[in-house]
């Protein structure tokens, strides 16, 4: 894609990020409650996530899953970004400012703890929950998404440009998603150990040492940690299996045509132009396979063998 179109699939995100903060600098000096007919504002707390969900669990197992689930998020989104085989600016326009509504309550939830929520649709008798800006336009970038899948599906997953296999070469492939499970794995390991100590040697600088104050911290932060670092795995694991495939996928095609090139000289037989699948890496290897070709025609030509010519009156015969 363009510079131009980059810059309208991530302009959504920052905008509708920016417009969340503004509207929630606003709404924390809501003094009761504020009617404008079906509309109303009122300031309220949310600690959880999406209508109040998770915001009975401990502030340390609450706060920092949900804060960090919004960091695995912006990592999924960009591998989701490189990886999607078409452009669709819906689509990725979609992606970016569903992304910037969960980033806006991330962001409330670093810097405060908890989300504000101001907004209120309906009567007294009949109203919504209390919402804010980023739930809002976090459901105008679903709608973009699905969209775009409807219509743009027999695109984004065309029968014609599917292989069979994902795991083509499974000893390279595999080898190729444990090296990525290993340097995550080890990435991991080098953050824990950092932040586990450095939490319980500011617990004990605190409070002394108490084994309830630090099993209640602790073990909290090791259970989501565990968890983050088994999604993380099972995501790392997925986006090498998706890489290796672009990555193997081509280095297969490429030896099968040559194969095809030497059949096909020695049976004088036609053979088909080499074309590699949307996404796939070494794109270099097309044009490689047509000098290719054109050597081999050129070869059949000086010992009188095959031609494009005689390729031609063979099939027709």
């Amino acid at each position: 894609m363009k510079r131009d179109e980059w810059l309208i699939v991530f302009l959504p995100l920052l905008a509708t990020w920016g417009l969340d903060r503004i509207s929630k600098m606003w709404a924390v000096g809501i003094q009761g409650l504020q009617s404008f007919g079906l509309l109303s504002f009122a300031l309220h707390h949310n600690p959880g996530a999406m209508l109040g969900l998770f915001s009975d669990l401990p502030p340390v197992l609450r706060v920092v899953s949900l804060s960090t689930g919004g960091a695995f998020l912006v990592c999924t989104y960009a591998l989701i970004q490189y990886l999607l085989p078409i452009k669709s600016l819906t689509l990725r326009s979609g992606m970016s400012i569903l992304l910037g509504g969960i980033l806006g309550n991330v962001t409330d939830r670093i810097l405060w703890g908890h989300v504000v929520d101001f907004i209120i649709l309906g009567t007294p008798t009949l109203s919504t929950p209390a919402f804010n800006i980023a739930d809002a336009l976090q459901w105008v970038g679903y709608v973009l998404i699905m969209y775009a899948i409807i219509k743009e599906g027999e695109i984004l997953w065309p029968e014609n440009n599917a292989r069979k296999r994902y795991w083509i070469n499974p000893k390279f492939q595999l080898k190729y998603c444990y090296f990525l499970l290993g340097v995550g794995f080890g990435i991991s390991l080098i953050a824990m150990v950092f932040s586990y100590t450095y939490m319980r040697v500011t617990l004990i600088e605190l409070s002394g040492y108490n084994v309830n104050v630090l099993n209640k911290f602790l073990t909290p932060f090791v259970i989501t940690f565990t968890l983050i670092v088994v999604g993380f795995s099972i995501g790392l694991f997925a986006v090498g299996k998706v890489i290796s495939h672009r990555i193997a996928g081509p280095i297969y095609a490429f030896e099968k045509y040559v194969n095809e090139l030497v059949e096909a000289k020695e049976k004088a037989l036609s053979v088909r132009d080499f074309k590699l699948r949307k996404g796939d890496e070494f794109k270099n290897l097309e044009p490689l396979a047509h000098k290719l070709k054109d050597e081999f025609y050129t070869e059949g030509k000086i010992a009188g063998e095959i031609t494009p010519e005689s390729l031609t009156e063979i099939g027709e015969k």
